[in-house]
Formats: structure tokens, sequence, C-alpha cells
């Protein structure tokens, strides 16, 4: 005769540390919008944009731009027909000297592969000149919004602060000034960040602090 033993019962899952979960919402969120804005071929857009008049000879470079666009509106088309990148901008100046270009009043829109639309502000933008080096500078904010959703639909994630780098050839996404970070009813603020999409790696130094909701159990 033989006699079960009870199973032993289930261990209640401890609650994850704070800073690993608020680490969890920047590594799962910011690379699509990363891709999806920073690194989906804007400056190559601006870059590849014919000029009506260009130098009439070669002269010694001067950090004084070469060309400039005025209130300006550009779009990149897939090759299925649909708009996947829109930039636009008060003034645009490209300087030969370092091969950089500038824009103010920056707005960027891009549509990411499954539909959802990314959207990028900021009172400047510098960019080197093959795109690997960009830079957000004054009023950045960045929202993702759900796919099919309009320009004033709740976004799925929010980033607001007063710089913002995206190295493209080592997919860095990083910030030495304070950033705050928003997703559903989450908030982080952080002095800095820096996010490594090879390795998924996030990083914070100084002071941070933030409210993380989790998601009812379905």
């Amino acid at each position: 005769m033989s006699t079960a033993l009870p199973a032993p019962a289930p261990r209640a899952a401890k609650p994850r540390p704070w800073l690993w979960r608020a680490q969890s919402l920047v590594s799962n969120y910011l690379p699509l919008l990363m891709m999806a804005v920073l690194a989906s071929g804007t400056w190559w857009l601006v870059k590849n944009t014919p000029l009506l008049d260009g130098p009439a000879e070669l002269a010694p470079p001067r950090h004084v731009p070469d060309y400039r666009m005025n209130n300006f509106e550009l779009q990149r088309i897939g090759a299925d027909g649909q708009l996947k990148v829109q930039i636009a901008g008060a003034e645009l100046r490209h300087y030969p000297d370092t091969d950089t270009i500038e824009i103010d009043q920056v707005r960027v829109r891009a549509i990411a592969p499954d539909g959802s639309l990314a959207i990028a502000e900021a009172k400047r933008a510098l960019s080197n000149g093959d795109g690997s080096d960009m830079q957000l500078i004054g009023g950045v904010h960045l929202r993702r919004l759900p796919p099919g959703s309009g320009e004033n639909a709740t976004a799925q994630l929010e980033v607001r602060g007063e710089f913002l780098q995206a190295l493209s050839n080592s997919e860095i996404l990083r910030s030495h000034l304070p950033v705050t970070i928003r997703q559903g009813g989450s908030t982080l603020n952080a002095q800095n960040f820096e996010y490594r999409h090879l390795t998924g790696q996030v990083s914070f130094t100084g002071k941070a602090q933030g409210q993380i909701i989790s998601r009812a159990p379905q």
C-alpha cells in the first residue's frame, strides 16, 4: 500500500526589484522607437534630396552652409508605395567643412513595419554626414502610437528631455541629461540613461525614481 504525498504548495513569486522593472520598461520599448525614428533613413533622405542650385566652383571649406531649405517637408516612400518617413522643419542647413546637417524645429514621423507611428520633435537636430551620429537637442519629445491610430491617440510610450543621441553603427541610444519615460501608467525619471541594443543592456547613473505599474494578470 502506498500513500501519495501531497504536492508542495507553490511558492509565491517574489516581486521584481523596482530598478529591474524600470530597465525592462526601457529595453522593451526603446528599440522599436530607435529603429522607427532614429535609424529609419531620415538622414539618408535629407542627404540625397536634389538641390536646385549647387556650388558653381570648388572653394576651401568654411563653416558656412552651402545650402539651406526653409519651411520644408520631405517624404520617403517605400517600395510598396506607402509613406515610411516624413521630416519637416523651419530650416535645414548643410555645412560642407564638417559634413553635418542642422535642422531647426525638427519634426519626424516614421511608420514602423507593424504599422505603429513614431513621432519625434525637438528644437534642433544635428547629424553627421552618414547619419551614424544623430542628436535631438532642446524640448525633445518622442511618442510611439498604436498601429492604425491618429496623432491624437494616447501614446504607448513617451520620452521627454533636453537631449537624445542615437549612434546607429553601435546601436546605442543615450542621454547625459535627465529624461522622463512614460509607458501606460508607469513613469521613470532618470538623470541619464544608455541603451545598448546589441546586448539589450540598459544602464542608469545618478538618481532615478518613478512609479512602475504592473499589468493585472489575465
